[in-house]
Formats: C-alpha cells, sequence, structure tokens
C-alpha cells in the first residue's frame, strides 16, 4: 500500500501601508518621517497674515484625544484631513479658529511657501490628552511643557491668538473675568 503526502506552503506577503490621497493637495504637503510625531505640514502658498488657508469641512466628533481639536469646553473633532499633520509651534504660522472652523494665517507675519504649518496648542486645547516637552526650536520664545491653557498664565496666553472657549475657561480660572487677555 502507497500513502502519498502533499505539503501546501503558503506565502505572506506584507504590503505597503497604504497612504491615503492628499486632502490638501494645492495648499499643504506632508512630510512623512519614520520616526513618531515627527511629520509635518508644510504650506505650497504663500498668503498674506490673517488671511484664510483653508476651511475645516471633513472634521467628525470625536472623544479627547492627542489627534483631536478641541472645539469648545467639552467638545473635540477629528479633523480627518492632512490637516492632523500641523504640528505645536510656540511661534506658531496659523490658527485654528475652532468657532468659524477656519484656518488662518497667524495676524502678525505672512506665510511663505516652506514654511511649517504649525499652530499653539493651547489656543484650543485647556488640558492636552498627552502633554509634552516643546522641541518647537523657537528659542527663547518656547514655552517648554506644553499641557494645554489651563496651566498658562494670562501674560503667557496673552501673547497669543486663542479661541473663545479658551478665553471663557480662563476667565471662569480667574474669578470671572472674560474676553481677551
Amino acid at each position: 500500500m502507497s500513502t502519498t503526502t502533499t505539503t501546501t506552503t503558503t506565502t505572506t506577503t506584507t504590503l505597503p501601508e497604504a497612504t491615503p490621497p492628499p486632502s490638501h493637495p494645492n495648499l499643504i504637503h506632508i512630510h512623512r518621517s519614520p520616526l513618531p510625531f515627527a511629520s509635518g505640514a508644510y504650506s505650497l502658498v504663500s498668503l498674506p497674515a490673517g488671511s484664510l488657508l483653508t476651511k475645516i469641512t471633513t472634521a467628525t466628533a470625536s472623544k479627547k484625544a492627542y489627534t483631536s481639536v478641541q472645539t469648545g469646553r467639552d467638545t473635540h473633532i477629528e479633523l480627518n484631513s492632512d490637516l492632523v499633520y500641523c504640528n505645536h509651534s510656540c511661534d506658531p504660522t496659523i490658527n485654528f479658529d475652532m468657532e468659524k472652523m477656519e484656518v488662518r494665517v497667524v495676524d502678525d507675519r505672512d506665510l511663505k511657501a516652506g514654511d511649517p504649518l504649525t499652530f499653539f496648542y493651547p489656543s484650543t486645547e485647556w488640558e492636552m490628552d498627552q502633554p509634552f516637552e516643546c522641541t518647537c526650536g523657537s528659542g527663547e520664545k518656547c514655552k517648554g511643557w506644553i499641557d494645554g491653557a489651563k496651566n498658562l498664565g494670562n501674560e503667557v496666553l496673552g501673547e497669543y491668538w486663542l479661541n473663545r472657549h479658551i478665553e471663557e475657561m480662563v476667565g471662569e480660572r480667574d474669578g470671572g473675568v472674560e474676553g481677551r487677555l
């Protein structure tokens, strides 16, 4: 009696992770880094100070997370776009206006093509989901530990454009004083 044995070999091929198409191909270049938290967004356009870069149109409601942006006292969104690659800087190039759902160039200088697209995280965040030691490279302007607006003094916050919900929360923290710092 004869016995035949058949062996089947399965080969697994690992495909590269798909990169989604750019959400703002004429405005934003994404530098993808293999290092954690090292990717970033860069402007493809030059715009005057205070001008609109883009509207925020692809956001969905979210819980607080390191990728979310705070839109109100207890509300957060996921941007679901290349805007998620806009990093923190203590010398930002843009502002995220969560009331108008807009991203604008800062009021004190023009944006040049090639500039990193950065915003001051405490301008939207009361308490960071993942606080961090800042490495923005802005020299003496650098605030060091970034954990949200809650623990920053009015002198520091007064240097930046802030969303209304942050201004209101600062006012409550400081005994009911509301409005621009």
